[in-house]
């Protein structure tokens, strides 16, 4: 993995939030990467509840003060950054006062998901590639963590697919444990259309259930990691046919299993 570039984009990392499953896996995976002469940068939302003290957070201004269009409506993108402590690791934050201020991840106060989590995905979305292009760094490889970053692929291989920057890049999906129940949003699918996506390769965001989220991403990936022990039935059912490479749970735990999956499987 020596000099490889590998982009990890994930809704949550620590030690900017608890110690989850993918929180986890969203520090350890780079780490281990970065270990191995691999370069990593990694892409979270910047919640209200991240203490930017604490983690010494600074805005980077040449990166920061575009608009994004989100539903026929501008919103300005700010960028921060912090470095993880002991680690040669930059975290880059997506920030906006209308998606991010409130102090809370994907919930409200009574575990509801928050009606507007479709635009935060989108605005996260075209935050990150619009901040890597920026920073004219070309990754090998894009892994994404968690149902928030489903929309990568997709918008990576329609909305941004003349980018020369994302040209080469391999995409993975790490598949968690189902978070959720029911429908995302029921204005997903039109939300996405308006930014001129091609409506056949989106109707799975007709009915934006976990599962469905989770289709869409793997639609356009060339990889798939299952994450957890215990995943969608339906979600197998989709990845049995082999059409991309994966790596089950079990051989993920192995030490270095991803420094052998993206170098035999995806590069």
């Amino acid at each position: 993995m020596k000099d490889k570039k590998v982009l990890n984009i994930s809704s949550e990392v620590v030690p900017y939030l608890p110690q989850t499953n993918q929180a986890v896996n969203s520090f350890k995976i780079p780490k281990n990467i970065n270990d191995h002469g691999g370069q990593t940068r990694i892409f979270m939302p910047r919640y209200g509840l991240i203490n930017e003290r604490r983690h010494q957070l600074h805005e980077v201004i040449r990166l920061s003060g575009m608009n994004l269009v989100i539903n026929d409506v501008d919103m300005p993108l700010i960028i921060k950054v912090a470095s993880i402590p002991k680690e040669r690791m930059q975290v880059y934050f997506i920030d906006n006062e209308e998606y991010f201020k409130r102090r809370a991840i994907l919930r409200d106060e009574n575990q509801q998901l928050f009606a507007d989590n479709d635009e935060r995905m989108i605005f996260f979305t075209k935050g990150v590639i619009e901040t890597v292009k920026k920073l004219n760094w070309s990754p090998d490889i894009i892994h994404l963590h968690g149902w928030f970053t489903c929309l990568f692929p997709l918008y990576l291989k329609t909305y941004y697919k003349d980018e020369p920057i994302f040209a080469n890049s391999k995409i993975v999906t790490s598949i968690y444990a189902k978070d959720f129940d029911g429908v995302l949003s029921d204005n997903f699918y039109d939300k996405v259309a308006f930014d001129n996506v091609p409506t056949d390769l989106i109707s799975p965001l007709k009915k934006a259930s976990f599962e469905n989220l989770i289709q869409l991403s793997l639609n356009f990936s060339d990889g798939y990691v299952l994450a957890d022990s215990e995943t969608p039935k339906s979600i197998h059912d989709h990845l049995s046919d082999d059409r991309i490479p994966g790596l089950s749970f079990e051989q993920s735990q192995k030490e270095d299993a991803f420094v052998s999956y993206y170098s035999n499987n995806i590069i």
